[in-house]
């Protein structure tokens, strides 16, 4: 029966042989057992002032991970200060493993934190970013505009099947929330209106109110939110992703343009679904509150007839137009976000955030110019 051999303790001597340093390494180095203190042998070869450093591995026995770790150590610190580091004594294993660690490039310092908004703002950060942001954002309409003149002299490489697709995506597949937010919203405006009228004995006129808000404003709006939380983000996901896997790339290699191939057909479904959704919401919510009237004393038919005087076609056609300029919106922000993403998947994350937070606020900022033109020509 044979015994193993106790392990060797592990030493390191430094002999200088002409004008080259040797560190001989002796002993078993391994973690278990330790080993000579780095930062020592670290001091003692930079301190020798030569300028090769070679190793004697003859008396060096098993070692692990604690022999490669010096080694490496010794690497960073050799280069630092301009000596050369031969391992042709090393062992193979270990001048593989040394050599695996040099191909990692070295952790830098970490990033200066970002200062706060108000530092940047003063330095002209955020201004700058935004005047980038804004000038990519019209570039990329540039783009949508000559890709639509080529739909139009028929050389636009958008297919047919892809427009249809994205029209069922759009248009059925979202009836379900939008049928249920109108109904909702269309309620909350009757019930609004019935505190203040009924007061002065005018709950007949909750048709008029929530008639003329929702084909006028909320059913555009409305529909716009819903579609921008759920078409528009989908548009930044989707195209997010196939930039990630670099098959827009791919599209433009084969020559295709990507914006007639996977943007057009986006946009033209959401631009002619986003009307009759609109005019959907809006009778709904003309529904909704017709559910809030019948109980304050209202029959349907008042409610039935008061509307169709209220509502007239100059009503239903401002938001008909809203409806057009929100699809675009819409469109535009999801896909110039799934356009411009990173290559990974946070990347994907922040554009489809992106999508959303931008197609909300222009949304916003559309309709208030919209109400305001509305206003000076007296519609």
């Amino acid at each position: 029966m044979s015994v193993a051999a106790a392990p060797r303790a592990a030493s390191c001597t430094l002999e200088r042989r002409g004008e080259r340093v040797v560190l001989v390494l002796a002993g078993d180095w391994l973690l278990a057992q330790g080993g000579p203190s780095a930062a020592g042998v670290l001091h003692r070869v930079t301190a020798s002032g030569a300028r090769e450093l070679g190793f004697d591995c003859a008396a060096l026995g098993d070692w692990d991970s604690l022999l490669v770790t010096l080694l490496h150590r010794l690497d960073a610190a050799c280069e630092q200060a301009g000596v050369t580091l031969l391992g042709d004594g090393l062992p193979e294993g270990a001048q593989r493993l040394l050599a695996l660690a040099g191909a990692v490039p070295r952790r830098g310092e970490a990033p200066p934190a970002h200062p706060p908004w108000w530092r940047r703002l003063l330095d002209g950060q955020i201004l700058a970013g935004a005047w980038r942001e804004l000038l990519d954002a019209l570039g990329f309409i540039g783009e949508i505009v000559l890709a639509c003149g080529h739909l139009l002299r028929g050389r636009a490489n958008t297919r047919a099947v892809d427009f249809f697709w994205f029209l069922q995506q759009t248009g059925p597949a979202a009836i379900g929330i939008v049928t249920l937010i109108s109904v909702l919203v269309g309620m909350i405006l009757a019930y609004l209106g019935s505190v203040q009228l009924r007061q002065f004995g005018a709950q007949i006129y909750v048709a008029d109110l929530v008639g003329i808000g929702m084909v006028r404003e909320m059913g555009a709006l409305m529909t716009g939110v819903i579609m921008a939380g759920r078409t528009g983000a989908a548009f930044a996901a989707q195209l997010g992703t196939m930039q990630t896997r670099e098959e827009i790339d791919a599209v433009r290699t084969l020559g295709i343009d990507p914006t007639e191939f996977l943007v057009l057909p986006r946009l033209l479904a959401l631009v002619l679904v986003m009307p009759l959704l609109t005019l959907y919401s809006g009778v709904l919510g003309m529904c909704g509150g017709a559910l809030v009237a019948l109980g304050m004393d209202v029959s349907w038919t008042q409610y039935l007839n008061e509307t169709r005087n209220a509502v007239t076609l100059t009503h239903i056609m401002t938001g008909e137009a809203k409806a057009v300029a929100f699809g675009v919106v819409i469109a535009v922000a999801g896909c110039h976000a799934g356009m411009r993403c990173g290559r990974s998947s946070e990347a994907v994350g922040k554009a489809t955030t992106r999508a959303v937070v931008s197609a909300i606020v222009w949304l916003i900022v559309a309709d208030a110019a919209f109400n305001i033109l509305y206003q000076r020509l007296g519609i």
